[in-house]
């Protein structure tokens, strides 16, 4: 791309000026996406994140910039990473993200500059097809009638796809448990010694991505692979010189879950299950496969059932050698007999090793699961923390606080405890996000990320909030932990939904919540048009879909409320009279009885600091901005932030949370509440509402 790129050339001895000249063209109004789009208008803080993006990319360094929903941060990023000609690596929080980026905007953007840019997305193992795991998947699923069509259709889908992609088989949703039969992981891929090498998807992809001039992976790739140096970015990274970040503000939480150490019941049943498939199928009366196999399973479920049968999605702490409220005399069993079943299946597998490379592979498998349970049998590492995710299956984990070290030394270059100082001057980083922190120094991302020494931009947002928004805080509404708050919540969500014919969504902070407030509005619109949509009853993508559309007729039609919690805080689009109304339960503090928020907090109190100022408090801030910001998604819309929770105006610590939210015109009381939603019905915002100044 590098001699395609319009600064090929240029007289100025100046890349940073010439650069960032190059992006005011592209911005203006009369440049090539103002041609290219109708709807495209200049907007000063987009230019503005595009200068400071140009200013990095061309002289190198490390710059964090929170840009405000509606600055339009994608093209501001793109636009002068392209323009520079580099080989550029961008990293996105989902595979979703991924997608859109790679298939719309990137193309879009290269197409209005006029560069022929090649471009490449690469995603995890776990994404594309593995031929060789194909076909020992009937094996595998002999006596399973229920996965025997899901496989038919994949089989039939494999001899047309170029890519392997999954995402691109129609109707096969995310968490089918044909999945794991038909990819790979590090795991269970039998690298060179595949059958299959020459033909897969995963090293296609790999080669395609070294040969691109822009590549498109996923925070998970990105840490996975940087945690095991074992193939992809390890071969990747040297050969990049400008690495992007979008959506940067869960890089921590990505990076921490595969910089430590798991062992889990999912990960020791598909052993189990491999070494069946492959031993009946390669080496039949060679082993008491069957044997070795149930040995496996059974104590992978007699782990599980060491928490307990009624504990279901909770984190517990790790109190000195074990999960808190486990009996140590039947942990320790529980551990020994585990190690043993692995270390049994690891002896069969080492007299077969010779028959297949398949063997070879899951007797490396075997003794790594070994090396596990006898990680999780000793004390945790220093500076780490370890607790047990127990629902239907059980994760062990134990993981650093943050990525702080990693970033320093593995990507910054710099020794662990010192800033960066040469090391990124070569490389350009850019980290971005419409919610990195609430202080001026965005040290909510940028301390667990280690980057106190970058170079740091906000941008607002171009927004009319007074105009086109109302916030409300509910004044007689009981407090968060009485018993009546969730019934109130739904109350006062179904009284919007009803006015608006739906469009409205309640983001909850718990499960409980989630539950609660789903069926009293589900009790209060039975009968009626308004579907109610809860999370759990549908996949995502389903759920939105239903939203939208349910949303899409006109008034008196009916429409769709949406209750959910977690993933849909963020992440989700939906513009226009789509969705009128946010409402969110409770200020979304860290939950204090989750083992790495408790770790976090004793860190912070050691140093001598206040862990509610310093972690509590930015955490709920970021984490009520990212909710808040599904409300106004356009210029045109209008909408109305409904916050149940009278500590945002009670407690001194409410100020810094309002001052976290857009500037949106606070509404009195419930009178003024519902004259509002009478102005989303007939809009007209400046009409008989009173507001707090």
């Amino acid at each position: 791309m590098s001699g395609d790129s319009p600064l090929a050339g240029s007289e100025l001895s100046d890349p940073v000026q010439s650069l960032q000249e190059a992006v005011s063209a592209v911005f203006g109004e009369h440049g090539p996406l103002a041609e290219a789009a109708e709807t495209f208008c200049p907007r000063e803080g987009q230019t503005r994140m595009a200068q400071a993006v140009a200013r990095v990319v061309a002289g190198g360094g490390v710059l964090v910039a929170e840009a405000a929903t509606g600055v339009g941060k994608t093209f501001a990023y793109l636009v002068p990473a392209l323009l520079s000609g580099e080989r550029v690596l961008i990293s996105t929080a989902t595979k979703t993200l991924q997608d859109q980026l790679f298939g719309r905007d990137l193309p879009a953007l290269a197409k209005s500059l006029g560069l022929p840019v090649r471009m490449a997305l690469l995603k995890g193992r776990g994404s594309y097809l593995c031929l060789h795991r194909l076909e020992a998947a009937p094996q595998a699923i002999a006596h399973e009638r229920g996965l025997q069509h899901a496989l038919s259709k994949i089989e039939r889908w494999a001899h047309s796809t170029r890519t392997g992609d999954l995402a691109e088989l129609p109707g096969l949703h995310e968490n089918s448990p044909v999945i794991p039969l038909v990819t790979s992981t590090r795991e269970n891929c039998l690298g060179a010694e595949c059958p299959k090498w020459r033909a897969c998807h995963v090293n296609l992809a790999r080669r395609e991505a070294m040969a691109a001039d822009v590549v498109v992976v996923n925070h998970h790739l990105f840490f996975a692979d940087l945690a095991i140096r074992e193939s992809g970015m390890a071969e990747l990274l040297p050969t990049v010189r400008v690495v992007i970040f979008d959506e940067a503000h869960q890089l921590n939480e990505t990076g921490i879950q595969f910089l430590g150490q798991h062992l889990g019941t999912a990960q020791l049943l598909d052993f189990s299950r491999d070494l069946l498939g492959a031993g009946l199928q390669q080496a039949r009366g060679l082993a008491d496969w069957s044997l070795l196999a149930n040995g496996v399973e059974m104590a992978a479920r007699d782990m599980r059932m060491a928490f307990g049968a009624n504990r279901l999605s909770s984190r517990l702490r790790w109190v000195d050698e074990m999960p808190e409220g486990i009996d140590p005399g039947e942990w320790r069993q529980t551990l020994a007999s585990l190690g043993e079943a692995l270390a049994q299946a690891a002896e069969g597998l080492d007299n077969v090793s010779e028959i297949s490379p398949d063997f070879v592979r899951l007797h490396e498998r075997a003794m790594l699961l070994c090396e596990r349970v006898a990680r999780f049998a000793g004390a945790c590492e220093p500076g780490a923390v370890r607790w047990a995710d127990v629902g239907n299956q059980l994760r062990l984990m134990e993981s650093p606080l943050d990525i702080a070290d990693v970033v320093r030394k593995r990507l910054l270059g710099a020794p662990a405890g010192e800033e960066p100082a040469e090391a990124g001057q070569s490389r350009a980083w850019v980290f971005v996000s419409a919610t990195l922190g609430d202080d001026a120094n965005l040290t909510w991302f940028t301390g667990p990320c280690g980057l106190s020494g970058a170079e740091i931009l906000r941008v607002g947002s171009p927004f009319d909030y007074e105009r086109q928004a109302t916030l409300y805080v509910p004044r007689q509404i009981v407090k968060p932990n009485d018993p009546a708050h969730g019934a109130q919540v739904a109350q006062i969500a179904g009284d919007a939904a009803e006015r608006l014919g739906g469009r409205t969504m309640v983001l909850t902070t718990t499960l409980r919540a989630l539950r609660v407030i789903g069926e009293k509005l589900a009790e209060r619109f039975e009968g009626t048009r308004v579907e109610v949509l809860v999370q759990g009853q549908l996949p995502k993508r389903v759920l939105m879909e239903r939203f939208r559309a349910g949303n899409s007729q006109g008034p008196g039609q009916g429409g769709s409320v949406l209750v959910a919690s977690a993933s849909f805080w963020e992440g989700v689009d939906l513009p226009g009279d789509t969705l009128q109304a946010v409402v969110i339960d409770k200020l979304p503090f860290p939950p204090p009885g989750d083992p790495l928020v408790e770790a976090r907090c004793r860190r912070i109190e050691a140093e001598g600091r206040s862990a509610f100022a310093d972690y509590s408090i930015p955490e709920a801030a970021v984490a009520l901005k990212q909710g808040a910001g599904r409300l106004i998604r356009r210029e045109t819309d209008t909408g109305m932030l409904v916050i149940c929770d009278t500590r945002l105006t009670s407690m001194g610590y409410g100020k810094r949370l309002l001052a976290a939210l857009p500037p949106m015109r606070r509404l009195t009381d419930e009178a003024s509440f519902h004259e509002a939603l009478e102005g989303l019905v007939k809009p007209d915002l400046e009409a008989g509402v009173t507001f707090d100044v």
